[in-house]
């Protein structure tokens, strides 16, 4: 398995981090409101970065990271600003 925390930005601008196994899988599912209930009415949604992780142990380290940053900091990761 190959995991990745990634960032999305939702349709109201807010950014939501999180962490999967199947990227296509899960950007659809956020898409189609069956995924995390933030994302559900904030569709449709935008990926803007993603970072491969060894395991999921790493994953979930790397996402409590990036939600620790304030929004600047993850508009920076995201190349936004």
């Amino acid at each position: 398995m190959n995991w990745v925390c990634y960032l999305i930005c939702c349709a109201d601008g807010t950014l939501y981090c999180g962490i999967t196994n199947n990227l296509k899988k899960r950007l659809a599912a956020h898409n189609a409101g069956e995924a995390a209930k933030y994302t559900r009415g904030r569709r449709p949604v935008r990926l803007m970065h993603v970072e491969p992780c060894a395991d999921k142990s790493a994953a979930l380290k790397r996402e409590l990271q990036i939600k620790e940053l304030s929004r600047g900091e993850k508009q920076a990761l995201c190349g936004m600003i």
